[in-house]
């Protein structure tokens, strides 16, 4: 019976989840892992040090921060279908702009366009669409939107590496213009019968914390949220630089760039069962119960990274790291939905993707810095493993109090 209403769940909702695959899926030109892939090229192109790309990089992810606070908040107000094939196209844009760059004050302009359509816009459209549109499936919905990320991650980074070899570094990415070029019409095509955040909202509205849906303020106000931007902070800037900074970290540990790109797909299938793992949970014993729990295998994952030299250990903590960014994707937007309501959730979220996307720019510009000071980066993983030790205790201490609300 499982199974038949697994099937039953795919089949009747196939074209909104595969929406959202989608626009997961083409988020990956504007995410780190995808960008840091030509670190080397970029840096040699337009002659930088380690320290001056991740300013660069993070200058233009801190405006696109910036702007996600005020156009996040559009997924309340507008379709998917409507707004779905404009940041596409922005992506388009984002892409080519890369491509045909010379010049290295536009850089700064070039991430950001990538970062704002593709890691900020695109990425939470589909999870506020999933959300909003799941009640009762809802992890089950998150879960299968987020295998995009997934998908991009596996296929992506070894793809263009490889790639490399013969064709020039910005050809790629007018490639990867053509390629968020056609997903446009997909999306059109599969949102033909969207259903509408306005209608939803009165039918299968889910409320939060006391019973009631929360606005942007009135979360800001309270002190979970701030109790959780930490965990949603620290994520995104550790993974990021690490990604960021695979070019680096290939070199000080003795491995070629491909070797280390090979091990990526290990990242992602372990991401994908934790996922799906997290889906399934969330539906049986919601988010309250998890949280406590998914950030503790980070730690093993980085410390792996900082004491290890051998490519086994990496691939062990790519599967660690793998592990809790999967359950993230899952998780923190069942999270939102679940304490603070769905009627105004695209505001939330919109905020908190913008912490996240903060996050991302921080992370390459702070261990950039240090890098290039004389700090090593594995003595900085070091470091990262301690936070996320002190995050995991804030984050069980924070849920737990306002979940008694529930």
């Amino acid at each position: 019976m499982k199974l038949q209403s697994a099937l039953e769940f795919l089949t009747q909702n196939a074209r909104w989840l595969t929406a959202g695959g989608v626009l997961t899926f083409l988020s990956s030109f504007g995410q780190t892992f995808f960008i840091s892939v030509f670190a080397g090229e970029i840096r040699e192109t337009f002659d930088l040090s380690h320290g001056e790309w991740g300013g660069l990089y993070s200058l233009g992810t801190m405006v696109s921060a910036v702007v996600m606070v005020w156009a996040g908040a559009a997924t309340d107000f507008f379709r998917v279908r409507l707004l779905g094939p404009l940041i596409l196209a922005g992506l388009v844009v984002a892409c080519l702009v890369m491509g045909l760059n010379t010049w290295v004050w536009a850089l700064p302009i070039s991430v950001f366009l990538l970062r704002f359509f593709g890691q900020g816009m695109s990425s939470h459209m589909a999870m506020v669409a999933m959300a909003r549109w799941f009640t009762a499936t809802r992890g089950r919905a998150l879960s299968i939107a987020t295998l995009g990320f997934a998908v991009g991650e596996a296929l992506l980074p070894l793809a263009f590496v490889t790639a490399m070899l013969s064709v020039h570094w910005q050809t790629l990415w007018i490639l990867s213009a053509g390629i968020c070029a056609m997903g446009i019409p997909v999306l059109i095509l599969l949102l033909r019968h969207e259903r509408t955040p306005q209608s939803l909202a009165k039918s299968n509205a889910s409320t939060g914390m006391e019973g009631r849906h929360w606005t942007r303020a009135e979360a800001l106000r309270h002190p979970l949220f701030w109790t959780l931007m930490p965990a949603i902070l620290g994520p995104s800037a550790f993974v990021t630089a690490l990604f960021f900074h695979q070019v680096h970290l290939a070199e000080i540990k003795g491995w070629s760039h491909i070797q280390l790109v090979s091990l990526f797909p290990v990242y992602t299938a372990a991401g994908i069962v934790a996922m799906l793992t997290t889906g399934w949970a969330l539906d049986r014993f919601g988010t309250a119960r998890l949280m406590p729990f998914y950030m503790l295998p980070f730690v093993v994952g980085f410390l792996s990274f900082a004491l290890g030299n051998s490519l086994p250990l990496a691939l062990i903590g790519f599967v660690f790291l793998g592990l809790t960014s999967g359950a993230i994707a899952t998780l923190i937007p069942a999270f939102w939905a679940d304490f603070y309501g769905t009627a105004h959730i695209g505001a939330i979220k919109a905020l908190a993707t913008a912490v996240m996307v903060l996050g991302s720019a921080i992370g390459p510009a702070i261990t950039g810095a240090l890098i290039d000071v004389g700090i090593g980066f594995e003595t900085q993983l070091i470091g990262v493993v301690v936070y996320f030790i002190m995050v995991s205790a804030l984050t069980t201490w924070g849920v737990r109090r306002a979940a008694q609300t529930l």
